[in-house]
């Protein structure tokens, strides 16, 4: 197929690109969080207990985390566009795979090339966003893509709920799986790295030469200046921790929780978790439109936040049973503020540390922490759980409680990292 005609300004084509990138976000969400909802069917129909699901779970987060660097490299080198659309084939492939795995060995693998495949999409649409959208608009549009993203989070709560359902947790993935492949060739057709490949003017002016903007640097020169730069360490402490938080609660134990010690149904468990997606989908432009226009600041959002971590995560550790039902809804509310949609400012921070030639390799590198963290204490609560109660549940509330011990320590270590963090925002 060809290019699509060029047009005077990329004001409108801009929109095509990233609504098509932003719908595969969504989907990136989805294959994410969506074992919570499914998690104790999956234990049940694999006969996997805590430590083994949380395995299961934590397998698309391993190579998710360590293809991070190489996103980049290939975002700043090959282009985003083949970048993409190469592994969201592969994410569409291991999503069907892992519906049709017979045992818990083969899902376990699968769900790994599903993180392998969907790792190669947020650092280079952050490479795109840089070339289609305005330096003052990077903030919002890195809000609203998150904000999209929620609509993902969504989609794996109670609408996965119904779907396993009527198709089974095997079927869903099936049908992801194909809407995946499909996703995958429609950005190989229509979205491209830079407005001048469709014969479109640059959406800002060229920088000069000699400027920061301006100035080429090679990929591992480029590693190297963002290793080397000591304000990264505490903000990449600040990522692991923060989402380690919430890819353990949301996307994987937070539907057992509540299921085991609430009592609550697997379509009410969904309803609850759907306000992760509710505070995304508000939360992430919200905080961008607060850190742009009125706190003009991006430190004072992300130490807000990690303040509210410490409180709620010690609710989750020392009252896991004393919630009210409309509370299970403010918690997952709050949750996901201040662990999730908060994310927007910190990959915006990382952003405004270093030259836009190296945009891919900075959002890249300090994207691995979050996923990482993922990866580490998804297993690492099971195993807690497992310790606490029987292998495979049900969980009282006291393992559960013993258990998120360990979120409540994780927020205080993001809390006493983003203390540490520099303030990015310049005012003119």
């Amino acid at each position: 197929m060809s290019a699509l005609p060029a047009e005077s300004c990329p004001s409108r084509r801009r929109w095509v690109v990233f609504g098509l990138l932003a719908a595969a976000y969504l989907l990136v969400y989805f294959h994410r969080l969506s074992p919570a909802v499914v998690a104790v069917d999956m234990m049940r129909d694999l006969k996997a207990g805590g430590a083994l699901m949380g395995l299961l779970g934590s397998a698309y987060f391993y190579p998710y985390a360590l293809m991070q660097l190489p996103a980049g490299l290939l975002a700043d080198s090959w282009g985003p566009r083949r970048t993409i659309t190469g592994f969201f084939l592969l994410a569409g492939g291991a999503s069907i795979f892992f519906g049709l795995s017979s045992g818990v060995s083969w899902a376990i693998l699968a769900r790994g090339l599903v993180g392998l495949g969907v790792a190669m999409l947020f650092v280079p649409t952050m490479k795109v966003l840089t070339r289609w959208f305005r330096t003052s608009e990077f903030a919002f549009m890195t809000g609203l893509l998150m904000a999209v993203g929620g609509l993902g989070v969504l989609s794996a709560a109670t609408p996965l709920a119904y779907m396993s359902d009527l198709l089974g947790w095997r079927g869903s993935f099936v049908a992801i799986g194909g809407l995946t492949l499909l996703l995958a060739s429609a950005i190989w057709f229509f979205v491209r790295d830079d407005p001048s490949e469709l014969g479109l003017p640059p959406v800002e002016p060229e920088a000069k030469p000699g400027s920061v903007a301006a100035e080429r640097i090679g990929v591992w020169a480029g590693a190297v200046m963002v290793l080397k730069k000591r304000r990264f360490w505490p903000l990449a402490i600040w990522f692991f921790f923060t989402c380690g938080c919430f890819f353990s609660f949301g996307g994987l134990w937070g539907g057992p929780y509540l299921m085991q010690v609430y009592g609550l149904s697997k379509s009410q468990a969904g309803h609850v978790l759907s306000m992760l997606a509710v505070s995304m989908i508000l939360g992430s432009p919200f905080l961008s439109y607060l850190s742009d226009r009125v706190l003009y600041s991006r430190k004072k959002i992300i130490v807000g936040c990690a303040v509210c971590m410490v409180g709620l995560t010690a609710v989750l550790a020392f009252a896991p049973a004393a919630m009210p039902a409309w509370g299970l809804y403010l918690f997952c509310l709050l949750l996901s503020m201040t662990s999730s949609s908060v994310v927007v400012i910190g990959f915006t921070m990382s952003k405004e540390m270093f030259p836009v030639s190296i945009t891919g390799t900075s959002v890249g590198l300090v994207n691995f922490f979050p996923f990482f963290g993922g990866a580490v204490m998804q297993p690492a609560l099971g195993w807690l759980l497992d310790l606490s109660g029987p292998a495979g549940g049900p969980y009282s509330p006291d393992a559960y409680g013993r258990a998120f011990l360990l979120l409540f320590a994780a927020s205080l270590v993001a809390l006493i990292g983003c203390l540490f963090t520099e303030e990015t925002l310049r005012r003119e």
